[in-house]
């Protein structure tokens, strides 16, 4: 029999959810920021028993069930788990290639120090903006800001905070991002209506959040710390800095500005960067493939090195020396390993009835539009904590809520709007969510570091609270019309 019986009550619905922040919050205790190595994942996979274990032995729930669940779950992060690996080429390519290194140098002569983190900030917001994707911004003009950040002196979890605060900026706003076309679709709201109504809660988070990057750059900048001309002078020893290599950054986002898909966009970013690595850098291609000449098997090597596995390049200098390091493919396996086994707790989850459960109770008693709003706000949250996955929490936000806003006459961009405010820029704040770990993967800054530095992600669902207790702009349908009423 494959249907539950006896529902699951809130309180046991509870427990996993518990357990899990008990789990985690030994692990991040004991092995700091090595928390991913392993640690989180048992945690995930503890919680997942636990979970388990309730709904089969409580609630009557058949195994087939939990892990037709977890399957389903599973296949919805697979494009995320392919992208994940293609990045760890790009990071590897990228840096070999001397992309990255260019980008740094340039950077370092364009962008003056004192106001470097809300330049960063901005930065990323234009090329997430223009691209569509955080990730993308993240994983190639992020990594420069971050060696650019370090070269003069900042802590990387200010750099961290401010290119992720700038990059889900853009993400949220753009026309091209999957998450903005999916809240939306979801939602049922026309695209660019859902941007412009965005604009009221999202430009005076942004604005906040660039003031407190401008003040933190002027009283973080010390010009004694900053090395940024050794730095340079250094990367000039070691790469062939050109600015032809920035037309592998441009052929990147032509692609994107061209809608491309995302597999296919970073598969041909990384071809590009290793014929500019054969180009450009060819006796350090020759050292990585174990050759002082570059020949066909050393280039062969060190291409495939630069994709898929650890590169240490030596420039003389130890902190370069850690900046250049990069670990291709084989560094996503961590987070592949995360992002399985928050699939496999999510699933059940799902499965055995436990997220309605609470959801249901979440939702008693929403009578208000500040109520209706923060509903969905904490439902995009929860559901980035339970799924582990942006994209399904945009959806189970919108799905859960909108009963709720048609009962109340909300217009349905109040929804499309509280769920982006939420489920999109908090995502990338749960080390254990896919946005979380990959952003950490590719900045090197383990999430719970940078996580309380991303002003822009922690203020919007606040914001979209605020804004709805003041009841500004709310827009409600026009029952004689059958219309909604227009900004």
């Amino acid at each position: 029999m494959d249907t539950i019986e006896k529902k699951p009550s809130f309180w046991v619905a509870l427990v996993p959810i518990v357990m899990l922040a008990i789990f985690l919050a030994i692990v991040i205790i004991i092995k700091g920021a090595d928390a991913l190595d392993g640690g989180s994942q048992f945690a995930l996979i503890l919680s997942t028993a636990v979970a388990t274990a309730l709904s089969m032995g409580l609630y009557g729930v058949k195994w087939e069930k939990l892990e037709t669940a977890i399957a389903k779950n599973i296949f919805s992060s697979s494009n995320s788990i392919l992208i994940f690996l293609f990045i760890g080429a790009i990071a590897g390519t990228w840096m070999v290639s001397g992309v990255v290194p260019t980008l740094i140098c340039y950077g370092l002569q364009i962008l003056h120090p004192s106001v470097f983190l809300v330049s960063a900030c901005v930065i990323c917001a234009v090329v997430s903006v223009v691209t569509g994707s955080s990730w993308t911004t993240c994983a190639t003009i992020g990594v420069a800001l971050m060696g650019i950040g370090y070269s003069n002196g900042f802590p990387e979890w200010w750099t961290a905070g401010a290119v992720v605060s700038g990059a889900y900026f853009g993400d949220k706003m753009s026309a091209l991002s999957d998450t903005t076309v999916l809240a939306a679709s979801t939602a049922k709201v026309p695209l660019f209506s859902h941007i412009r109504y965005m604009m009221y809660t999202t430009v005076p988070t942004f604005v906040i959040a660039l003031l407190i990057y401008t003040v933190a750059g002027l009283c973080l900048y010390d010009s004694n710390s900053a090395i940024s001309n050794e730095l340079v002078d250094a990367l000039h020893g070691v790469f062939n800095i050109s600015p032809w290599l920035l037309v592998v950054p441009a052929f990147t986002f032509t692609l994107i500005a061209k809608k491309v898909p995302a597999l296919l966009t970073l598969f041909l970013s990384m071809l590009a960067a290793c014929v500019a690595m054969l180009i450009f850098q060819p006796t350090i291609v020759a050292g990585i493939g174990g050759s002082e000449v570059l020949d066909f098997k050393s280039a062969v090597t060190g291409v495939l090195t630069s994709c898929c596995n650890s590169t240490a390049i030596e420039t003389g200098h130890d902190v370069l020396d850690s900046l250049v390091a990069t670990r291709g493919m084989a560094g996503a396996l961590n987070v592949i390993w995360l992002v399985l086994t928050a699939m496999c707790f999510g699933g059940v989850m799902v499965g055995s009835g436990m997220m309605d459960a609470i959801t249901a109770t979440l939702l008693k008693g929403v009578n208000t539009v500040t109520k209706a709003v923060s509903a969905t706000v904490f439902s995009g949250l929860f559901f980035n904590c339970c799924t582990g996955d942006q994209f399904m929490s945009i959806i189970l936000a919108c799905d859960l809520n909108k009963g709720s806003f048609d009962r109340l006459g909300l217009d349905r961009r109040l929804l499309s709007r509280s769920a982006e405010d939420s489920a999109t820029v908090t995502s990338v704040l749960i080390p254990w969510n896919t946005c979380g770990v990959v952003q950490s993967m590719v900045l090197g800054v383990p999430t719970m570091l940078f996580a309380p530095f991303c002003f822009f992600n922690i203020i919007s669902p606040l914001m979209s609270i605020l804004v709805a207790k003041l009841n500004y702009k709310i827009l409600k349908v026009d029952k004689s019309g059958g219309e909604v009423n227009e900004e």
